[in-house]
């Protein structure tokens, strides 16, 4: 099922200023990190292709899995097995920087009468049930015993509380439907991996060829900003945090 924003993950960021809790980066290369194993799915997209060079410029191994470049494709079943099976671990942090907006072609939905049942299953198809494929072996992938973080890149538009501006209803409905599935999972890793979290996190609104027609007045940032950005939540994250869902700044996002 081709994909015309390929693996990025454009974020809408309604005008809403939550107060940080984490100092930001100092810049947009982070010197050093407690990540030294990293994989990266959709690691072709802007925000992933960010995220790869950035932790490899800590020194870290950095293992990145995209569609375009190694043929992951996690609308197929197979195809995700097929290309995790093949990997041993166990990894430190696994990102899941997957996600479209945009779907062959058609956009997100301004209105009731715009919903389409096809487009609604594309929909879930990349944004809910490919990243549930993914999570299926991170257990595998992580250390029982060590305080790894897996983070689905999700988006604040997923949140049900936070929703003021309606539309969007087949994207909005599947970061909603992942935020639940991370939720869910990560009350069973816990059981296994004491000291490991999984996370939902919001990226903001990312600047890149495939977002330019959505931007409209909201404020965006390059990809290696946001990248930055989310090193330094990620870099704050334990077992403490687990199961919730954050933004660029560190911030709860409400579900």
């Amino acid at each position: 099922m081709p994909c015309k924003v390929g693996d990025e993950n454009p974020l809408f960021r309604p005008n809403v200023k939550l107060a940080p809790t984490m100092a930001p980066p100092t810049s947009l290369f982070m010197v050093e990190n407690r990540f030294q194993r990293v994989l990266i799915l959709g690691a072709s997209g802007g925000i992933g292709r960010a995220l790869v060079a950035q932790y490899r410029a800590t020194g870290a191994m950095v293992v990145p899995l995209s569609r375009r470049e190694d043929g992951f494709d996690l609308t197929k079943p197979a195809s995700v097995d097929a290309r995790l099976a093949a990997l041993s671990g166990p990894f430190d942090l696994i990102v899941v920087a997957t996600g479209a907006l945009e779907i062959d072609g058609i956009g997100p939905e301004k209105s009731l009468a715009q919903i389409s049942a096809d487009a609604l299953a594309r929909q879930f198809a990349v944004n809910a049930i490919g990243p549930a494929l993914i999570l299926r072996h991170v257990p595998r992938l992580m250390d029982r015993q060590g305080n790894g973080v897996c983070a689905v890149l999700s988006a604040r538009v997923g949140s049900i509380a936070d929703n003021r501006v309606g539309g969007w209803y087949g994207y909005r409905a599947a970061k909603a439907a992942v935020n639940q599935i991370v939720r869910t999972g990560s009350i069973e890793l816990t059981r296994s991996h004491k000291g490991a979290a999984l996370i939902a996190l919001h990226p903001g609104t990312v600047r890149t060829k495939f977002t330019e027609d959505y931007l409209g007045r909201h404020p965006a940032v390059a990809p290696e900003e946001a990248a930055a950005n989310i090193v330094q939540v990620l870099e704050g994250i334990g077992p403490a945090q687990t199961g919730q869902f954050f933004d660029w700044k560190g911030a709860s996002v409400p579900w």
